[in-house]
């Protein structure tokens, strides 16, 4: 499941971001939903959000477990 609809992300939820200097490369973090930050209803880049470890990025996947 992609992270493009803010209604699909909550917190508490497992998810990968790409935080921003992680761009280029695609490189993804793992974590922890804290807060959704993106105000919008979609977003074509991700829903931008932050972990509980204090990362802030673009949900790129939502984590099944």
């Amino acid at each position: 499941m992609s992270g493009n609809i803010r209604s699909e992300i909550k917190p508490g939820m497992r998810v990968m971001v790409v935080q921003k200097q992680d761009q280029r490369t695609g490189k993804l973090t793992e974590g922890i939903v804290q807060d959704l930050l993106t105000k919008s209803p979609s977003h074509p880049h991700g829903i931008k959000v932050r972990l509980e470890s204090g990362v802030v990025g673009r949900v790129k996947e939502i984590v099944k477990d």
